[in-house]
C-alpha cells in the first residue's frame, strides 16, 4: 500500500506521523525505546503528540524483533507461534548511541536529534531504519482503503536483491513490485499468490520476518525506491531482523522460528498420477490407467482421486459416490496390492447438498454471518459453506469424517482449497476475520495433518495448495492452476524458487500444465522438470495426464525420467535429512548454493536439486536451452563429459535429456 505522491507529497487523504527521535531508552532483559514525531526541545513540546513504542528483544541468536505499537489498550495483533529459545542479549551505551546485540546481530540506536536504527551483522551495516521510515498513516481516502496503519520502511543497498514473500509467479527478485500478503485463488499466471508469506531475505546477508497474520502491503523499492516498506492495518507491527550472513543459515534461522517439515515417506518421491475433470470415474478406468502404467513399464507410486470420487453438488461429503464406486473398500484393496498408495481430494467446503451439511450446521461448525447465520456461496459448489477451524470441536468433526477413509486403506489426502476465504464472517474464537484469512489454511490443513500423523505415523502427508508461515512444517504443497504453455511452466518455475526463498522445503506442480489443450512438446519438456522436482505429479483438468494419450514418445519420455528419479532416489532422501534439520530446501535457486557468484543471483530457469545436482529446464520445443554453470568442474549426467564451470552454456536436447549436470566430487550421486 502506497501513502505517498512522489518524494515530496502525500496521497489524498492521507496524514502521517513519522518517527522524528527516540526520547528515551531503558532495557531490563529487553530494550524499550520511546520514540516521538518531533524533536523534543523543551517540556512543553511533549504535549498533545503520540509515541512510538519499540520494544526490541531476541527469540533467537542472531536474531532482533522489534515490536512497534501506539496505544496498547486494544487488541493485538495476531501473531504466529514462533519456536523460540529466549536468547540472551547484551546492552551497552555511549554517548552517541544506544546498542543492542543478539549473536551476532547489533542493534544501534541513535541517540542524536534524528530517528536512526541500524542493524549490523558482524559489525558490517545491513540496513537502516533511517529517518521518516517509521509512521502512523490515518488514512481517509486512498484506493478505497481507510483506517490507521503502521508502517516501517528499511533501506536497500546499492545492487541489494529481495526474494522471497512466499510462491509468486511475478519476477523471481521482487525489487519494483507491490506485494500484498493475502492469499487469493489465482492461479499461475496472476500476480495473485496461493501462498503468501510475509518473509524476504536479500543478498546482503540479512532476512525479514513481518510477524502478523492479516495483510501486510510490501512496497519492494516500489514507493520509496531505496527501501522495503511493509504496512498494517492497526496500532501494532512487529518485525524480525535474522542475520546469516548466508541464504542458507537464513532460511535455517527462519525455519527454526517458523517450523521445519519432518522426513517424509520414501513412497512420496516417486511418480503421482492424478484423475482429471473428464476422467470416466469407474474402477475400470482407475484400473486401466494403473496396468497401463505398469504395462509400459513407468513405475507409479501413488494413485490419486480427485474431486469426482464424491457425487457433484456433494463435494465435500467424503462419502464415494456408489454410483461408480460401489465397493470402494474392495476397490481399494485390489489397487494396493498392486504396490500403490492412494491419495483422495478434500476441501474445507461443505456444499448444502451433502449429507452433513445440517449436521454441521446445528452443531455451529461454520463460519457465520455476523446476524449468525451460516456464511454460504454458490462460488464451486452450490450453497457451500466454510468449516470453521478455529473452533476445536468442528477440527475433531472434520478429523471424524476422514478417519473412516484412512481405516479403508486411502494413505493421504490432497487438501486443496483454503484461499477464497471470506472477511465478512464470524469466527468461533472472535478473532478479526482479517487476520484470519491467511492463518486459515494454516489451521485447516494442521487438522488434517494432525490426523494424518495420529493414523500413520511416519508416512504422514498431505498435498496442499494454500499455506502461510508455518505451512513448511505440513509437507507438500504445489503450486496451484497452471496453463499448459511454456511460459506457464517458467512462471511455475518461478512461484517454486520464490516458495523456496521462504522457508519451504518441497514443491510440487502440475505436469503438463492444468488448464489448457494439452500441447505435446510442452508436456514431454515439462516431464523432464517435473520428474526433477521433489515431487511429482501428473494431473490435469480438462483432459487426462496419461502419456500414451499425448504420444508414443511422451511414453518413452516418462518411462526414462521416472528411472531417473528411482535411481536418484537415495540422493534425495539423503538431501531431505537437510529439510528437516536445517530447513534447507530440496529444490535451491541458484543463489542459495552459490552466493558468492554474482550471476547466480538473477537466475530463475534453473536450480540445484540438493546441493550437487543443477537442472536447467527446457522451455522451448527445439530443444535449445542457455545456461549457467558456477565455478569448478561439472559432469554431464546423460553422456559422462566433464565441464569447466564459470560460464554460460548454450545446449541443443531431445526430449529425453536435458542439461542435468553433477558437481565436482559428488560422492552420493557417483555411487
Amino acid at each position: 500500500m502506497k501513502f505517498t505522491n512522489g518524494f515530496w507529497l502525500k496521497r489524498e487523504g492521507v496524514s502521517l506521523q513519522h518517527a522524528a527521535q527516540v526520547y528515551e531508552a531503558e532495557y531490563s532483559e529487553k530494550l524499550r525505546l520511546v520514540g516521538t514525531p518531533i524533536v523534543i526541545r523543551q517540556r512543553a513540546n511533549t504535549l498533545s503528540i503520540p509515541t512510538f513504542n519499540l520494544t526490541i528483544d531476541s527469540p533467537l541468536a542472531d536474531v532482533l524483533r522489534i515490536n512497534i505499537n501506539r496505544h496498547s489498550g486494544g487488541p493485538a495483533a495476531l501473531r504466529f507461534a514462533l519456536n523460540e529459545t529466549n536468547s540472551p542479549t547484551s546492552f551497552t551505551q555511549d554517548d552517541a548511541a544506544w546498542h543492542l546485540r543478539a549473536g551476532r546481530l547489533e542493534a544501534v540506536i541513535s541517540k542524536e536529534d534524528k530517528w536512526q536504527i541500524d542493524f549490523l551483522g558482524d559489525g558490517e551495516l545491513l540496513t537502516s531504519s533511517a529517518g521518516k521510515s517509521l509512521a502512523y498513516a490515518d488514512v481517509q481516502e486512498s484506493d478505497g482503503a481507510k483506517g490507521f496503519y503502521i508502517f516501517n520502511q528499511l533501506n536497500l543497498g546499492v545492487g541489494e536483491l529481495v526474494y522471497g514473500l512466499g510462491e509468486r509467479f511475478t519476477p523471481f527478485i521482487k525489487n519494483g513490485q507491490s506485494i500484498d500478503i493475502w492469499n487469493l485463488d489465482g492461479g499461475t499466471s496472476s500476480e495473485q499468490a496461493y501462498k503468501s508469506i510475509p518473509f524476504y531475505m536479500t543478498n546482503k546477508g540479512y532476512g525479514v520476518f513481518v510477524n502478523h497474520t492479516g495483510r501486510v502491503s510490501f512496497e519492494v523499492g516500489s514507493e520509496a525506491v531505496e527501501r522495503v516498506q511493509f504496512s498494517v492495518p492497526g496500532e501494532d507491527l512487529e518485525y524480525l531482523i535474522i542475520y546469516g550472513p548466508t541464504p542458507k543459515e537464513i532460511i535455517s534461522k527462519y525455519t527454526a522460528l517458523t517450523g521445519r517439515a519432518p522426513l517424509l515417506p520414501d513412497w512420496s518421491f516417486g511418480l503421482w498420477l492424478s484423475t482429471s475433470f473428464v476422467t470416466d470415474y469407474n474402477e475400470a478406468t482407475v484400473s486401466e490407467f494403473i496396468d497401463e502404467m505398469a504395462k509400459r513399464d513407468i513405475p507409479l507410486s501413488v494413485f490419486h482421486f480427485d474431486c469426482f470420487w464424491m457425487r457433484e453438488f456433494h463435494w465435500c461429503d467424503f462419502e464415494w459416490d456408489t454410483r461408480t464406486f460401489p465397493n470402494p473398500e474392495e476397490m481399494l484393496t485390489r489397487l494396493k496390492a498392486k504396490g500403490l498408495r492412494i491419495s483422495l481430494w478434500i476441501n474445507p467446503y461443505i456444499a448444502q447438498a451433502s449429507k452433513i451439511f445440517n449436521e454441521a450446521k446445528e452443531c455451529g461448525y461454520f463460519l457465520k454471518r455476523p446476524d449468525g447465520s451460516v456464511w454460504q456461496t454458490d462460488d464451486w459448489q452450490a450453497g457451500l459453506a466454510i468449516v470453521d477451524f478455529s473452533n476445536p470441536a468442528a477440527r475433531d468433526w472434520f478429523k471424524s469424517k476422514l478417519r473412516p477413509l484412512l481405516e479403508m486403506g486411502v494413505d493421504c489426502f490432497k487438501t486443496d482449497f483454503g484461499e477464497r476465504i471470506p472477511t465478512d464472517v464470524v469466527y468461533f474464537n472472535g478473532v478479526d476475520p482479517e487476520q484470519m484469512h491467511n492463518l486459515y489454511p494454516l489451521l485447516y490443513n494442521q487438522t488434517v495433518w494432525e490426523l494424518m500423523q495420529e493414523m500413520k505415523g511416519d508416512d504422514a502427508i498431505v498435498f496442499a495448495r494454500s499455506a502461510t508461515t508455518g505451512g513448511q512444517s505440513m509437507p507438500v504443497h504445489w503450486g496451484g492452476d497452471n496453463t499448459s504453455s511454456f511460459v506457464s511452466m517458467a512462471e511455475s518455475l518461478r512461484g517454486g524458487l520464490s516458495l523456496m526463498s521462504s522457508g519451504f522445503g518441497y514443491w510440487s506442480h502440475d505436469i503438463g500444465g492444468y488448464e489448457g489443450v494439452l500441447d505435446p512438446a510442452v508436456f514431454k519438456r515439462w516431464l523432464a522438470f517435473g520428474l526433477l522436482s521433489s515431487h511429482s505429479r501428473l494431473h490435469g483438468s480438462g483432459s487426462v495426464r496419461v502419456p500414451w494419450s499425448v504420444d508414443e514418445e511422451a511414453v518413452d519420455v516418462t518411462r526414462t525420467f521416472t528411472h531417473l528419479k528411482q535411481k536418484l532416489l537415495p540422493y534425495l532422501l539423503e538431501v531431505s535429512t537437510e529439510v528437516t534439520n536445517a530447513g534447507t530446501p530440496m529444490m535451491r535457486p541458484m543463489y542459495m548454493e552459490f552466493p558468492e557468484d554474482k550471476t547466480t543471483w538473477f537466475l530463475d530457469q534453473q536450480y540445484m536439486l540438493g546441493p550437487d545436482l543443477l537442472v536447467a529446464p527446457v522451455f522451448t520445443e527445439k530443444g535449445d536451452v542457455d545456461f549457467y554453470l558456477p565455478q569448478g568442474e561439472w559432469k554431464n549426467y546423460f553422456t559422462g563429459e566433464l565441464v569447466t564451470g564459470g560460464r554460460w552454456v548454450s545446449e541443443v536436447h531431445g526430449f529425453h535429456t536435458l542439461p542435468l549436470y553433477i558437481r565436482q566430487n559428488a560422492q552420493l550421486l557417483e555411487r
